[in-house]
C-alpha cells in the first residue's frame, strides 16, 4: 500500500510540473532569433497569435506541434490560410499537415531532446509545413 502512495505521489508531481511548465510557456511565449509568430483564425473570424519554432528540413519550413495546448493548430487544419511573422516581415502562409515519410523526415531533422519531452508531458508530435501563398 506504501508504494502505491508514493507512485501516486510521484505521478501527481510530475503532472503538476507538467501543467506548471507548459502554463508559463503559454504565458510568456518566450521568443528569440528561431521563433516566428503564426496567426491562425477561428470558426468565429477571431484571429489568434502564438509563438512557435521556427523547423526547416529539406529547404521547407515547418512548424511543430510539441505541446498540450494546441488551438492554433486545430485552427490551423479548419482554416489553413495562415500569416506567419518571422524576423520583422509578415507573409501569408498555407498551412499544410505533414504525414508519413515527410513528417519522420522532419522529426528526424529536428528532434527534441528527453528533458523537454519529459517537461511537456510527452505529447504526440505533429508538424505543419508552411506553404508561401502566391
Amino acid at each position: 500500500m506504501r508504494a502505491v502512495k508514493i507512485v501516486a505521489i510521484i505521478a501527481i508531481v510530475y503532472v503538476g510540473i507538467v501543467v506548471v511548465f507548459e502554463s508559463l510557456l503559454g504565458y510568456f511565449q518566450p521568443a528569440n532569433q528561431s521563433t516566428l509568430v503564426i496567426t491562425t483564425t477561428n470558426q468565429d473570424g477571431v484571429t489568434n497569435d502564438r509563438v512557435l519554432s521556427r523547423l526547416e528540413s529539406a529547404g521547407q519550413v515547418y512548424v511543430a506541434v510539441n505541446h498540450w495546448p494546441r488551438a492554433w493548430y486545430t485552427q490551423a487544419l479548419e482554416n489553413p490560410n495562415v500569416v506567419v511573422t518571422f524576423n520583422g516581415e509578415t507573409s501569408s502562409f498555407i498551412a499544410v499537415p505533414v504525414t508519413e515519410e515527410e513528417h519522420d523526415r522532419v522529426n528526424a531533422d529536428n528532434a527534441t531532446g528527453l528533458i523537454f519531452r519529459m517537461l511537456t508531458g510527452f505529447p504526440p508530435r505533429y508538424f505543419v509545413r508552411l506553404d508561401p501563398q502566391s
